[in-house]
């Protein structure tokens, strides 16, 4: 029986906030420090209610000065103090204090850890929500190298008080949740909003790291937070580790494709590449303060039923190896990615996408639940100058090109249409090269279940590599 599971007949698992802390307190193993700067010690109080705290809670400060913190955790290189950066700081300075202070073979089976969060509640005039870091560096096995849970969060309540009451409680459930539901990540992350709800608090990234946690993947943890309803974005970097979306979009010009990507073909980086030079010779946009994302909506993931996480895995490796950032979301309509965006930067956007998505757009029947129908949805889908650039397509039966020129709506949307495209918001990719309108993703994806090989020249010559070594897409 493991160290932390000693004592637990004595002790069945209550959900409780008050029973979480009880159960920690009572583990005579688990031992450690509270570093909380910004919403008061609000994790730690709920040990010191349950009682027996003095068998856990090794220190607990709140270095709330900012020279006081400089002090002990040193300057972060961007000067600012609520980041992950200046989190991680904390946590590490903190085990290592423990390390030092307490004696192995006085205390042969400790388990150290170290809680930590730094946050910005609401300010007094409600502009600014407020939004925060927090995590725990622990050990399930005395002396074996430290794990990492580090998530970051944003406030959805109103009052600066009911902030601090839901992040103790969240602190509370990430500390109970990494010492006994560590060996199930999933567990573990539902676990964190018990006694929460998501209007209350929201979870937009996270990342799992350290030796209990090397079988895991972020890439499926992201996919948790949207598949649950935690968050309704989140997006990946190309190494696959998760990323916060508005530290990345941040005052940045955002160039946005969806699709399947399932897999990435030629004609997808077509469309990538013609768009990107289209969008950076706009007025106001500078290529090296713009960022492309790749979408890939929850409704696509499912588009064969339950989500398969390895089909998923797939493409997020062809995308990442090409480079690329990746989102995944539950937006159904394109209006609220623009808005998603318009949260995180002001500067322009562009949307890249093909002829069938653009009729979509203008098909009213999309928007019947928004009391002011398709007008509702568009002025807030053309927000700040946004343009969409098109990508032609080929009928194939006749063998017609079809561009913004040509392209059919419904008669009672043609005017509204012909607005758009008049005032320049509708801007075709002209320099096409015309052998990748014949590439659609789900013929090769079925060629490549069938072992056929005429799909090899049609994805970039890498893409192709990657599937072939890797056996991607095989038998889904």
């Amino acid at each position: 029986m493991s160290i932390i599971a000693e004592g637990e007949k004595k002790f069945e698992e209550i959900t409780s906030v008050q029973n979480k802390a009880m159960r920690l307190n009572l583990n005579e193993n688990i031992y450690g420090t509270f570093a909380e700067i910004g919403a008061g010690q609000e994790t730690v109080r709920h040990f010191f209610r349950a009682g027996n705290a003095s068998g856990t809670v090794a220190k607990t400060l709140s270095a709330y000065d900012k020279d006081f913190s400089d002090a002990i955790y040193g300057i972060e290189d961007d000067g600012r103090y609520v980041t992950e950066d200046r989190l991680t700081s904390m946590m590490r300075y903190e085990t290592g204090l423990i390390e030092e202070r307490i004696s192995r073979l006085k205390h042969p089976n400790k388990l150290f850890f170290s809680y930590a969060n730094t946050v910005a509640t609401i300010d007094w005039a409600k502009k600014y929500k407020g939004h925060g870091w927090l995590g725990i560096r622990f050990q399930t096995k005395p002396g074996e190298d430290y794990s990492e849970i580090v998530l970051h969060v944003q406030f959805h309540e109103n009052n600066a008080a009911h902030q601090q009451i839901s992040l103790g409680i969240m602190g509370v459930n990430l500390i109970h949740g990494a010492f006994y539901h560590y060996d199930n990540p999933k567990k573990l992350l539902n676990h964190l909003f018990d006694h929460l709800n998501t209007d209350k608090i929201e979870i937009d990234a996270i990342n799992f790291t350290g030796p209990v946690f090397k079988e895991v993947d972020n890439r499926l943890m992201s996919l948790e937070l949207v598949k649950k309803g935690i968050t309704e974005a989140i997006m990946f970097a190309p190494d696959g580790n998760n990323i916060l979306p508005a530290s990345l979009l941040y005052k940045k010009n955002i160039l946005t494709l969806r699709g399947s990507f399932r897999p990435v073909t030629k004609v997808n980086m077509a469309m990538y590449e013609k768009s990107l030079e289209l969008f950076i010779n706009e007025r106001k946009v500078e290529k090296d303060n713009t960022i492309v994302i790749f979408e890939i909506t929850l409704s696509n993931l499912k588009g064969e039923g339950e989500i398969d996480e390895q089909d998923f895995l797939d493409r997020a490796d062809l995308l990442g190896s090409l480079g690329q950032t990746v989102m995944i979301s539950n937006f159904q309509e394109y209006y609220k990615v623009v808005e998603y965006f318009g949260q995180h930067t002001k500067e322009r956007m562009g949307l890249t996408m093909g002829v069938s998505t653009l009729q979509d757009i203008f098909d009213e029947r999309y928007y019947r639940h928004l009391s002011g129908g398709i007008l509702e949805a568009f002025g807030k889908l053309f927000f700040k100058s946004l343009k969409i650039y098109l990508y032609p397509l080929k009928d194939q039966e006749t063998g017609e090109i079809i561009t913004s020129e040509n392209l059919k709506v419904h008669p009672r949307m043609q005017e509204l249409y012909q607005y758009f495209k008049d005032n320049g918001r509708v801007v075709d990719i002209k320099d096409y090269d015309p052998k990748t309108l014949d590439i659609h993703s789900r013929q090769v994806h079925q060629m490549i279940r069938e072992g056929k090989t005429e799909w090899e020249d049609m994805l970039p010559e890498s893409t192709t590599k990657m599937i072939k070594e890797k056996e991607l897409f095989r038998g889904k």
